[in-house]
């Protein structure tokens, strides 16, 4: 799916339009043997996107030093985070804590929307 302007041309931060309503499920189709991602809103304070993973692929271990929350809108997931198995069903979320490894496993198909939060962490410095 094109990200459009007024003008019908694509937009160039690759975000939704504003004040427009969407689906946000069939934002992303699924693709075999693939993982897309889409950016709905992205700022220098934070980003949401939702992604699409096929059955059988996963994402690879890493942390962020940010929280993130993660939101199952299609299918069912597979997340460890610090080595601890976590399974989100249909519409359950989880808040992965900053500096956390984690990693997604894709044992069907599933899409998320994920929600990271950059602000906030001024104090801790």
């Amino acid at each position: 799916m094109k990200n459009l302007n007024k003008d019908g041309a694509e937009r160039e931060n690759g975000e939704l339009e504003k004040t427009k309503a969407h689906v946000i499920v069939q934002i992303i189709e699924y693709l075999p043997s693939s993982i897309v991602s889409k950016t709905i809103l992205k700022k220098i304070t934070g980003n949401v996107t939702v992604s699409s993973l096929d059955a059988g692929e996963e994402i690879a271990e890493k942390s962020s030093p940010f929280d993130t929350y993660v939101q199952i809108i299609d299918g069912a997931a597979e997340i460890l985070i610090d080595k601890k198995v976590y399974k989100l069903a249909l519409g359950e979320g989880i808040i992965i804590p900053a500096h956390s490894f984690h990693h997604f496993n894709a044992n069907e198909q599933f899409k998320m929307l994920s929600t990271v939060i950059k602000s906030g962490y001024e104090n801790l410095i």
